[in-house]
């Protein structure tokens, strides 16, 4: 490893190590080998000069890039994940780098039946003649969010080894299990003495996200009657029916991811499990409004109580458990995050682009634990499937942007 690693050399490197988080797991970090990528990026940011970078016993990488003003600059902070989605395999990754693209379809050569097609990711139309980075076709590629480490690894680097670049105390946060919802579960803020942050995290060149869904889990158990099956007549109340026609009953056309867009929020159910006496069936439920949230848990409990009416002696627990809110709210007292943010990608020859995201991020929890963090663009793209891939050339765009940002908070302190 050399201080002159590109960003692609960075990436490459890191997409190769298996951090594949595990939401049925109860320790932390949920798999011990998200370590093994924490502890490489300990090695590579104190052979750059971060003398304090460090990991804890809970797989959080700490480090500081030291300032070179005599200015007081508000301390900022840039963030990635290190784990990737359980949604598809990370084991394995074989990263492959289809130079100078020229809009072909990408056949992924270990399992031919996966083909990126030009005309499933539009965003493949501005590519043209870049550098795209995809897996072999067996495994998610890890650009989620492997891509903003190794952007922000590759700004450390110029802003080491550029002295002349003037710059505040700048920190730097990896963090894991943020693809479980649990990444900022045992951060140390006061540890990392951060005034703001940004998570490098987005997907489309040049976009800034300061919007998030709000979010709650549903969690549905469904007390049915059990009886012998040869004896049941009048009696039998099988939970795992009562189930079968909740989910049948929910809305098709409407609150469901498959039928929404934009800022519209929906009711999705994600898992089931269970018997005749006793079944569990587990929600998410989205908006960007906190009361649209209450709204769709009412429209759950009605279809609920409907198909109760059939089921006289059958009942239901209905618990909401609050998974994270809007940052927006937060974001909104402290616009200098987001212009700064806006300005820095235009001096890299972007034109900005601000989204909302239906989802969230390590930064809607951040910011509501005082750590007021919007997000930024790292490149990824298919995220979560063996289709993911990323533009060798937007992740330079990254490293640049990120570098602009702490230039602009020294100058505007």
């Amino acid at each position: 490893m050399t201080q002159s690693d590109t960003v692609l050399d960075r990436f490459l490197r890191y997409v190769k190590i298996d951090t594949q988080s595990d939401p049925e797991s109860i320790s932390f970090p949920s798999t011990e080998k998200q370590k093994n990528l924490g502890r490489l990026l300990v090695e590579e940011l104190q052979t750059l000069g971060l003398k304090d970078a460090a990991m804890d016993e809970n797989g959080y990488v700490y480090a500081t890039i030291p300032a070179n003003t005599d200015k007081k600059v508000p301390v900022i902070c840039f963030c990635s994940h290190m784990d990737t989605s359980p949604d598809c395999s990370g084991k394995d990754v074989k990263p492959l780098v289809h130079y100078g693209y020229q809009g072909q379809d990408l056949k992924l050569p270990d399992d031919p039946t996966q083909v990126i097609r030009l005309a499933e990711y539009p965003q493949l139309k501005g590519q043209i003649g870049n550098d795209i980075v995809t897996a072999s076709g067996t495994t998610l590629l890890g650009a989620d969010n492997k891509a903003g480490l190794a952007e922000i690894m590759t700004a450390a680097a110029y802003l080491m080894n550029h002295q002349e670049i003037k710059h505040g105390v700048v920190k730097i946060l990896f963090t894991p299990d943020e693809e479980i919802g649990r990444g900022v579960d045992k951060v140390d803020l006061k540890r990392l003495g951060a005034d703001f942050a940004y998570t490098v995290d987005g997907e489309e060149r040049a976009t800034l996200e300061d919007e998030t869904f709000s979010a709650d889990a549903v969690t549905l158990q469904i007390h049915g009657v059990s009886a012998h099956p040869g004896f049941a007549k009048g009696k039998l109340e099988s939970a795992l029916k009562i189930a079968g026609e909740i989910l049948a009953s929910l809305p098709k056309d409407r609150l469901s991811p498959e039928s929404t867009a934009g800022k519209e929020g929906f009711i999705h159910p994600v898992s089931i499990s269970g018997s005749v006496e006793l079944t569990t069936i587990q929600f998410i439920i989205r908006d960007f409004q906190d009361e649209k949230l209450v709204e769709h848990e009412n429209t759950l409990r009605k279809i609920i109580d409907d198909v109760l009416i059939n089921y006289p002696n059958a009942h239901c627990d209905f618990q909401v458990k609050e998974q994270y809110r809007n940052m927006k709210s937060i974001l909104d007292q402290y616009p200098q995050l987001v212009d700064n943010a806006l300005d820095a990608i235009k001096r890299a020859g972007m034109k900005p682009v601000r989204n909302s995201i239906r989802g969230g991020t390590d930064g809607s929890r951040l910011s509501f634990m005082g750590l007021p963090c919007p997000n930024i663009f790292a490149g990824e793209h298919a995220f979560h499937s063996k289709h993911e891939w990323v533009s060798v050339q937007d992740m330079e765009k990254a490293v640049e942007m990120i570098v602009n940002l702490a230039v602009i908070w020294e100058e505007r302190s």
